[in-house]
Protein backbone atom coordinates (compact mmCIF):
# COMPACT_ATOMS: atom_id res chain seq x y z
CA UNK A 1 0.00 0.00 0.00
CA UNK A 2 1.39 3.38 -0.95
CA UNK A 3 1.98 5.75 1.96
CA UNK A 4 -0.66 8.42 2.44
CA UNK A 5 0.37 11.85 1.31
CA UNK A 6 -0.05 14.78 3.58
CA UNK A 7 -2.64 17.21 2.26
CA UNK A 8 -1.21 20.33 0.65
CA UNK A 9 -0.65 23.26 2.98
CA UNK A 10 -3.43 25.80 3.01
CA UNK A 11 -3.19 29.12 4.73
CA UNK A 12 -5.75 29.70 7.41
CA UNK A 13 -8.74 31.63 6.22
CA UNK A 14 -8.65 35.29 7.01
CA UNK A 15 -10.94 36.58 9.72
CA UNK A 16 -14.28 37.46 8.11
CA UNK A 17 -14.04 41.13 8.99
CA UNK A 18 -10.51 41.35 7.66
CA UNK A 19 -11.35 39.57 4.45
CA UNK A 20 -14.26 41.88 3.78
CA UNK A 21 -16.79 39.05 3.49
CA UNK A 22 -18.84 37.11 5.99
CA UNK A 23 -20.20 33.94 4.38
CA UNK A 24 -22.75 32.00 6.36
CA UNK A 25 -25.19 32.95 9.07
CA UNK A 26 -22.78 32.40 11.98
CA UNK A 27 -20.06 34.44 10.28
CA UNK A 28 -22.53 37.23 9.59
CA UNK A 29 -23.35 37.37 13.27
CA UNK A 30 -19.63 37.40 14.10
CA UNK A 31 -19.04 40.27 11.67
CA UNK A 32 -21.94 42.21 13.12
CA UNK A 33 -20.59 41.74 16.64
CA UNK A 34 -17.05 42.74 15.63
CA UNK A 35 -18.38 45.85 13.91
CA UNK A 36 -20.53 46.76 16.91
CA UNK A 37 -17.58 46.41 19.30
CA UNK A 38 -15.30 48.44 17.05
CA UNK A 39 -17.80 51.26 16.58
CA UNK A 40 -18.58 51.33 20.30
CA UNK A 41 -14.85 51.63 21.02
CA UNK A 42 -14.53 54.52 18.54
CA UNK A 43 -17.48 56.27 20.17
CA UNK A 44 -16.12 55.84 23.70
CA UNK A 45 -12.68 57.14 22.76
CA UNK A 46 -14.13 60.13 20.92
CA UNK A 47 -16.51 61.07 23.74
CA UNK A 48 -13.96 60.50 26.51
CA UNK A 49 -11.16 62.34 24.72
CA UNK A 50 -8.94 59.25 24.71
CA UNK A 51 -8.13 59.32 20.99
CA UNK A 52 -4.45 59.25 20.02
CA UNK A 53 -3.02 60.96 16.97
CA UNK A 54 -1.01 59.13 14.33
CA UNK A 55 0.63 62.35 13.14
CA UNK A 56 2.71 64.79 15.14
CA UNK A 57 0.87 67.72 16.67
CA UNK A 58 1.54 70.80 14.48
CA UNK A 59 1.92 72.84 17.67
CA UNK A 60 4.85 70.76 18.90
CA UNK A 61 7.33 72.87 16.93
CA UNK A 62 6.28 75.98 18.89
CA UNK A 63 7.12 77.02 22.43
CA UNK A 64 4.44 77.05 25.15
CA UNK A 65 2.45 80.26 24.95
CA UNK A 66 -0.32 80.12 27.55
CA UNK A 67 1.64 82.35 29.95
CA UNK A 68 1.67 85.09 27.31
CA UNK A 69 -2.14 85.25 27.27
CA UNK A 70 -4.39 86.97 29.78
CA UNK A 71 -6.96 84.94 31.72
CA UNK A 72 -9.73 86.28 29.48
CA UNK A 73 -7.80 85.31 26.36
CA UNK A 74 -7.22 81.80 27.68
CA UNK A 75 -10.93 81.40 28.43
CA UNK A 76 -11.81 82.67 24.96
CA UNK A 77 -9.35 80.37 23.20
CA UNK A 78 -10.53 77.44 25.33
CA UNK A 79 -14.09 78.14 24.18
CA UNK A 80 -13.00 78.14 20.54
CA UNK A 81 -10.97 74.95 20.92
CA UNK A 82 -13.86 73.28 22.75
CA UNK A 83 -16.06 74.08 19.73
CA UNK A 84 -13.43 72.56 17.44
CA UNK A 85 -13.14 69.50 19.67
CA UNK A 86 -16.92 69.03 19.48
CA UNK A 87 -16.69 69.41 15.71
CA UNK A 88 -14.21 66.54 15.62
CA UNK A 89 -16.38 64.40 17.90
CA UNK A 90 -19.21 64.97 15.41
CA UNK A 91 -16.87 64.21 12.51
CA UNK A 92 -16.04 60.84 14.04
CA UNK A 93 -19.73 60.03 14.41
CA UNK A 94 -20.59 61.18 10.89
CA UNK A 95 -17.79 59.24 9.23
CA UNK A 96 -18.44 56.08 11.24
CA UNK A 97 -22.15 56.13 10.36
CA UNK A 98 -21.50 56.88 6.70
CA UNK A 99 -18.83 54.18 6.53
CA UNK A 100 -21.28 51.62 7.90
CA UNK A 101 -23.95 52.56 5.36
CA UNK A 102 -21.69 52.95 2.30
CA UNK A 103 -22.60 50.64 -0.56
CA UNK A 104 -19.31 50.91 -2.45
CA UNK A 105 -16.08 49.54 -0.98
CA UNK A 106 -14.02 52.45 -2.30
CA UNK A 107 -16.36 54.95 -0.66
CA UNK A 108 -16.17 52.98 2.58
CA UNK A 109 -12.37 53.05 2.47
CA UNK A 110 -12.40 56.79 1.75
CA UNK A 111 -14.63 57.43 4.76
CA UNK A 112 -12.36 55.31 6.94
CA UNK A 113 -9.20 57.14 5.83
CA UNK A 114 -10.78 60.54 6.48
CA UNK A 115 -12.02 59.40 9.90
CA UNK A 116 -8.47 58.42 10.86
CA UNK A 117 -7.20 61.91 10.03
CA UNK A 118 -10.08 63.41 11.99
CA UNK A 119 -8.86 61.36 14.97
CA UNK A 120 -5.64 63.38 14.79
CA UNK A 121 -7.65 66.61 14.94
CA UNK A 122 -9.59 65.29 17.92
CA UNK A 123 -6.40 64.44 19.81
CA UNK A 124 -4.76 67.79 18.98
CA UNK A 125 -7.78 69.78 20.18
CA UNK A 126 -7.98 67.74 23.39
CA UNK A 127 -4.29 68.36 24.07
CA UNK A 128 -4.68 72.09 23.49
CA UNK A 129 -7.64 72.22 25.88
CA UNK A 130 -5.50 70.59 28.57
CA UNK A 131 -2.73 73.13 27.97
CA UNK A 132 -5.28 75.91 28.45
CA UNK A 133 -6.48 74.35 31.70
CA UNK A 134 -9.89 73.61 30.26
CA UNK A 135 -12.02 70.60 29.33
CA UNK A 136 -14.07 69.17 26.44
CA UNK A 137 -17.80 69.80 26.17
CA UNK A 138 -19.95 68.09 28.78
CA UNK A 139 -22.49 67.42 26.02
CA UNK A 140 -20.18 65.24 23.91
CA UNK A 141 -22.40 62.12 24.22
CA UNK A 142 -25.33 64.13 22.86
CA UNK A 143 -23.26 65.62 20.02
CA UNK A 144 -21.96 62.18 19.03
CA UNK A 145 -25.40 60.56 19.06
CA UNK A 146 -26.97 63.35 17.01
CA UNK A 147 -24.18 63.39 14.44
CA UNK A 148 -24.25 59.60 14.11
CA UNK A 149 -27.99 59.71 13.39
CA UNK A 150 -27.49 62.41 10.74
CA UNK A 151 -24.63 60.47 9.14
CA UNK A 152 -26.73 57.31 9.09
CA UNK A 153 -29.58 59.08 7.30
CA UNK A 154 -27.17 60.61 4.78
CA UNK A 155 -25.52 57.25 4.17
CA UNK A 156 -28.81 55.45 3.68
CA UNK A 157 -29.73 57.97 1.00
CA UNK A 158 -26.94 56.59 -1.20
CA UNK A 159 -23.22 57.05 -1.73
CA UNK A 160 -23.52 60.15 -3.93
CA UNK A 161 -25.69 61.90 -1.34
CA UNK A 162 -23.38 60.74 1.45
CA UNK A 163 -20.31 62.07 -0.38
CA UNK A 164 -22.16 65.31 -1.11
CA UNK A 165 -22.92 65.62 2.59
CA UNK A 166 -19.23 65.18 3.38
CA UNK A 167 -18.26 67.82 0.81
CA UNK A 168 -20.76 70.35 2.19
CA UNK A 169 -19.82 69.60 5.79
CA UNK A 170 -16.14 70.13 5.05
CA UNK A 171 -16.90 73.35 3.16
CA UNK A 172 -18.75 74.73 6.17
CA UNK A 173 -16.02 73.55 8.55
CA UNK A 174 -13.39 75.26 6.40
CA UNK A 175 -15.34 78.52 6.67
CA UNK A 176 -15.79 78.05 10.41
CA UNK A 177 -12.07 77.39 10.99
CA UNK A 178 -11.19 80.50 9.04
CA UNK A 179 -13.39 82.51 11.38
CA UNK A 180 -11.71 81.01 14.42
CA UNK A 181 -8.26 81.78 13.05
CA UNK A 182 -9.32 85.42 12.76
CA UNK A 183 -10.52 85.43 16.38
CA UNK A 184 -7.38 83.97 17.97
CA UNK A 185 -5.09 86.30 19.95
CA UNK A 186 -1.87 87.18 18.15
CA UNK A 187 0.12 85.49 20.91
CA UNK A 188 -1.60 82.12 20.41
CA UNK A 189 0.60 80.45 17.83
CA UNK A 190 -0.04 76.89 19.04
CA UNK A 191 -3.80 76.97 18.47
CA UNK A 192 -3.20 78.67 15.14
CA UNK A 193 -0.84 75.91 13.97
CA UNK A 194 -3.41 73.24 14.87
CA UNK A 195 -6.33 74.99 13.17
CA UNK A 196 -4.36 75.72 10.01
CA UNK A 197 -3.45 72.03 9.62
CA UNK A 198 -7.04 71.04 10.33
CA UNK A 199 -8.29 73.45 7.69
CA UNK A 200 -5.87 72.04 5.10
CA UNK A 201 -7.09 68.51 5.87
CA UNK A 202 -10.76 69.49 5.69
CA UNK A 203 -10.26 71.13 2.29
CA UNK A 204 -8.63 67.95 1.04
CA UNK A 205 -11.44 65.76 2.42
CA UNK A 206 -14.06 67.93 0.75
CA UNK A 207 -12.25 67.91 -2.58
CA UNK A 208 -11.90 64.13 -2.42
CA UNK A 209 -15.62 63.70 -1.72
CA UNK A 210 -16.57 65.86 -4.70
CA UNK A 211 -14.13 64.06 -6.99
CA UNK A 212 -15.57 60.71 -5.87
CA UNK A 213 -19.00 61.74 -7.15
CA UNK A 214 -20.57 63.69 -4.30
CA UNK A 215 -23.68 65.52 -5.47
CA UNK A 216 -24.51 69.11 -4.44
CA UNK A 217 -27.06 69.25 -1.64
CA UNK A 218 -30.28 71.28 -1.97
CA UNK A 219 -30.23 74.79 -0.51
CA UNK A 220 -32.69 73.96 2.33
CA UNK A 221 -30.44 71.11 3.48
CA UNK A 222 -27.38 73.36 3.46
CA UNK A 223 -29.29 75.98 5.47
CA UNK A 224 -30.41 73.35 7.98
CA UNK A 225 -26.80 72.23 8.40
CA UNK A 226 -25.71 75.82 9.08
CA UNK A 227 -28.47 76.21 11.65
CA UNK A 228 -27.47 73.02 13.46
CA UNK A 229 -23.85 74.20 13.44
CA UNK A 230 -24.83 77.51 15.07
CA UNK A 231 -26.65 75.69 17.86
CA UNK A 232 -23.63 73.48 18.47
CA UNK A 233 -21.06 76.28 18.46
CA UNK A 234 -23.11 78.48 20.78
CA UNK A 235 -23.57 75.71 23.35
CA UNK A 236 -20.09 74.20 23.09
CA UNK A 237 -18.31 77.53 23.65
CA UNK A 238 -19.40 77.41 27.30
CA UNK A 239 -20.68 73.93 28.12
Amino acid sequence: MAPRRAPPYRAAAAHPTMAGACPGTDSNRLCDMDTLIKEFDVALRAIAGATRSARANPADRLAPDTEQMSADERRHVAGLMRINHVGEVCAQALYQAQKLTARNGAVRAQMDAAAREEEDHLAWCAERLRELGSRPSLLNPLWYAGAFAIGWVAGRAGDRVSLGFVAETERQVEHHLGGHLDRLPESDGRSRAILEQMRDDEIRHGDAAREAGGMPLPAPVRALMRGASRVMTTAAYRI
